[in-house]
């Protein structure tokens, strides 16, 4: 599969230009609406004096204009670089600033937003804003960065002059998606068209997306797992329904109301979904999972309250965009499994010296093939410790050529079983090391969801002067309901060995924190414990 990420609109326009592409709110965008708009944008990019590669970013929740810009912006043959809407001015302004954005494209809300920061955007040539008329402010009104012009989108949208796209081919850059990162500044994961157009060609093979789906976006596009409903919608031509939802409940009536087909979560979003009174004649054709393992109590719930919806598990990793899937029909049979690789990647699994594991021994998964991204946006250093050659004993097909191929190496430990199915182990970053022991907090975790007081619930190592780390579990209980913790305790004690028994359960009012991307943020609950166990301070 090859192409441009936006060829796929406007192929699906030729062939099929009345089937719904977008819907929000009470709007509503056929694909033959949808190519011409995005064409429309393209224009306005390249009249703003863009040029090759250069970075647009869009700072909009979830609406037509912010797919319009992104699609737009790979059309003129620039980069889109999507930023969370629920970051701050400070997160903003490094992104702008690490991938020198020459456009922003944004709300005027948002524009008031990061007036104390855009002095410090060097590279910005433009800023457009979006939904002026729609109670968020007017641009000619707004403040801007000096000699920054900002212009009204939709006026500008209506000036079509057909500038020439800058010559762009599969192997270029596409989008730049900054992830959360455990440690430090969020770090900018480049990705080609090829990597786009082949995961969404990837995805939609699995799932069968065809004109017929109709794909809820909850997630944030800024995410590649909320990205890739658009890019799967597209190949698909499907239609994607867009949504920023406050509640749960939100994403259970648009279901209702959109007659969606298909939907992606996050776990602590499946957890929240997993109560809701779903109706028997449910719409729901498929759910997937990716961004940490859903708990089997959870799933077990999923599939009890929609047994007609099909649960895809998966594994993925911004820097490869998808990894691997497990079948539905191999749930029961392999609980616990993230399955094996999408079409068209492979994922190895090996330990430290390069060299393959054998079945059932731990060691790190690394991705190969045209999925593999492109690096770290200016930053060499972290893209060589990621993204290395693969070990000459597993290029069965390159001997005596030239070149090594580069693969991802993830960092996280999984195993694979005799037949090649691959369960998750831990992420390096959230292991635990008490007592000599290293430890999973997912099997602390799993221990507590199986309990039907507990919602949420995530286990972390905390420093201690003598075990090196504590485990202290932060968990939750349902809406006016209560965790009895000494009922939990006992469970843990009952079912795993001393040394991952928690020292501490820590009961949470109301759900637990979130980073931008809706999953828990383990980082913020370190935090927040670190110094629980520390002696005091004579």
């Amino acid at each position: 599969m090859n192409g441009l990420v936006h060829d796929r609109i406007v192929a699906v326009a030729q062939r099929t230009p009345d089937v719904q592409a977008l819907a929000y709110r009470t709007e509503r965008l056929n694909y033959a609406q949808l190519a011409t708009r995005l064409r429309c944008a393209a224009d306005v990019f390249l009249r703003q004096g863009l040029q090759r590669a250069q970075r647009v970013a869009v700072y909009l929740e979830k609406r037509p204009e912010a797919v319009l810009a992104m699609f737009g912006a790979s059309c003129a043959g620039g980069v889109f670089v999507p930023v969370n809407p629920l970051l701050k001015a400070e997160q903003v302004r490094h992104i702008l600033t690490d991938c020198s954005v020459t456009i922003l494209v944004t709300s005027a809300e948002r524009l008031a937003l990061l007036q104390p920061v855009l002095a410090q955007c060097n590279s910005l040539r433009a800023i457009f804003l979006v939904g002026a008329g729609d109670g968020v402010g007017n641009p000619r009104t707004a403040a801007s960065p000096a000699g920054v012009p900002v212009l009204h989108w939709q006026e500008a949208c209506q000036n079509v002059s057909s500038a020439v796209s800058h010559r762009v081919i599969d192997a270029d850059m596409a989008a730049i998606l900054y992830t959360s990162g455990s440690t430090g500044k969020p770090k900018g994961v480049v990705l080609s068209h090829r990597n786009l157009v082949t995961g969404a060609a990837s995805v939609a093979s699995y799932l069968e997306n065809d004109r017929h789906d109709r794909i809820l976006a909850v997630l944030p596009l800024s995410f590649d797992y909320g990205l890739s409903q658009l890019t799967t919608a597209f190949h698909a031509g499907a239609t994607v329904v867009l949504l920023n939802h406050l509640l749960p409940r939100d994403i259970f009536n648009a279901v209702q109301q959109e007659q969606i087909t298909g939907l992606a979560g996050v776990p602590p979003l499946w957890r929240q979904l997993a109560g809701l009174p779903w109706p028997a004649d449910c719409p729901l054709r498929y759910l997937t999972n990716s961004g940490g393992s859903m708990p089997g109590s959870t799933l077990q719930q999923l599939q009890q309250a929609l047994p007609k919806a099909q649960p895809y598990l998966m594994y993925g990793l911004t820097e490869a965009f998808r990894s691997t899937y497990l079948p539905p029909e191999e749930l029961a049979r392999r609980p616990g499994s993230i399955g094996k690789a999408i079409p068209n990647a492979e994922i190895l699994v090996l330990r430290p010296d390069g060299s393959a594991c054998d079945a059932d021994e731990p060691g790190e998964l690394v991705h190969r093939g045209a999925l593999v991204s492109l690096g770290y946006w200016n930053d060499p250093v972290k893209t060589a410790e990621r993204f290395r050659p693969l070990h000459p004993l597993l290029r069965q097909h390159q001997d005596g050529l030239p070149f090594s191929e580069i693969a991802v190496w993830s960092g996280d430990t999984v195993r694979a079983d005799a037949e090649g199915f691959l369960y998750f182990i831990s992420r390096e970053d959230e292991m635990i090391k008490s007592s000599g022991y290293r430890i999973s907090p997912g099997e602390v975790e799993e221990v507590l969801h199986a309990h039907a007081s507990v919602v949420e619930a995530v286990a972390i190592g905390v420093p201690h002067p003598t075990l090196g780390q504590a485990i202290v579990v932060v968990a939750s209980a349902h809406e006016n309901g209560s965790l009895d913790v000494e009922v939990l305790l006992a469970a843990c004690r009952r079912q795993l060995p001393g040394y991952m028994v928690p020292a501490r359960i820590v009961v949470h009012a109301g759900s637990l924190p979130r980073n931008p991307n809706g999953k828990i943020d383990r980082n913020l609950l370190r935090l927040q414990w670190q110094d629980h166990f520390s002696e005091p301070t004579p």
